[in-house]
This record gives C-alpha cells, sequence and structure tokens, in this order.
C-alpha cells in the first residue's frame, strides 16, 4: 500500500494477537492524528448489551463472527478512524478482504511472541479464558500469523512500548495532526 501526503489513508485498522497493544496504541494514534479511536469489541458489547464472553456462551461462536464482520463493515466506511479489531477477526477470509481491499484502508499488523501475549495478558484467564489452554492458544496462533502477516504492513510490538509502536505506525502513514 503507497500512502503519501497526496494519498493519504483516511483509515488505520490495527490487528494482532491478544496482547500485541492494539487497544492501548489505537488511542495513542488517534491522539496524534485527531482521528477517533474505536474497539470493535466494546461496540459489539455495547451493542449487544453483554460481553464478549456472554455472547459467546448463548448465542455461539458462529453469532459472534456475523456480528462481527457486520460491525467491521460499517466501521471501516468510516473516516478519520483507527479502529481495533478482535484478535480472530482476520480469520474471516470475507473481513480479510473488505480490509486488503478498502481504498483509504491501511491494514496494520501489531506483531508479537506468543510468549509476550502470555506475559502481558497473565492475570486476565477470566476475561479470557482461551489462556488457560496453552497449547490451544499456541495452535491459534500459528493458525492467526500468517493471516495477520497478509496486512499491508507489519510493527514488531514485542519489545517497544507503546508510544513507540504508535509513533512508528504514524511514521509509515506519514500523517500528523492538522493544525489550524
Amino acid at each position: 500500500m503507497n500512502f503519501s501526503p497526496v494519498n493519504p489513508p483516511v483509515r488505520i485498522i490495527l490487528t494482532g494477537f491478544m496482547g500485541s497493544g492494539k487497544s492501548t496504541v489505537g488511542p495513542m494514534v488517534a491522539e496524534r492524528l485527531d482521528w477517533r479511536f474505536v474497539d470493535v469489541d466494546d461496540v459489539i458489547e455495547d451493542e449487544a448489551g453483554m460481553t464478549i464472553a456472554q455472547i459467546f456462551a448463548t448465542r455461539g461462536e458462529a453469532a459472534f463472527r456475523e456480528a462481527e464482520h457486520a460491525t467491521i463493515a460499517r466501521l471501516a466506511r468510516e473516516e478519520n478512524l483507527v479502529l481495533a479489531l478482535g484478535g480472530g477477526a482476520i480469520e474471516s477470509e470475507e473481513t480479510r478482504k473488505l480490509l486488503l481491499n478498502s481504498p483509504g484502508t491501511f491494514l496494520v499488523h501489531l506483531e508479537v511472541e506468543l510468549e509476550t501475549t502470555l506475559a502481558r495478558c497473565s492475570g486476565t484467564e477470566g476475561t479470557r479464558p482461551v489462556l488457560a489452554d496453552e497449547t490451544n492458544l499456541a495452535a491459534r496462533y500459528e493458525r492467526r500469523l500468517p493471516l495477520y502477516r497478509m496486512a499491508h504492513a507489519s510493527i514488531s510490538a514485542n519489545t517497544k512500548t507503546p508510544n513507540e509502536v504508535a509513533e512508528a505506525l504514524v511514521g509509515l502513514v506519514g500523517l500528523r495532526r492538522q493544525t489550524a
């Protein structure tokens, strides 16, 4: 994807495994650009009136993924937006194609090693039950990694601070806050 000051992106979409920093880095990038930040999972929870875990338990994963795609498709039409995806959104071929082919969309993978995920997410097993099964988690990570790497760009978020990742991302797109 070739963005420049003449042809800048109008939305940045963050993807990556849990613990990669999407929900932390996203607001930092949005603030630097004077854009809006939205976390897809927060929107789904607000609209459903229940947590992601409750949606999975009561409606099933298929219903959640359907709502997730519809939410992403709706938000991916907005401009001046930094959007954080849930870690599994990239597994949907329909969602991937939408994000990779939408004009003005810059899809960025925040890449972390599995060990980093485990360290960063330690203590959140109550809200992320998948963390309790390390074998399944490792398989999920390996399955998703090639899909994440299909993004327009990848930034290593493994050892960088969230601020360093945000600066690297803003530098990649060549945008800065517009000042009057």
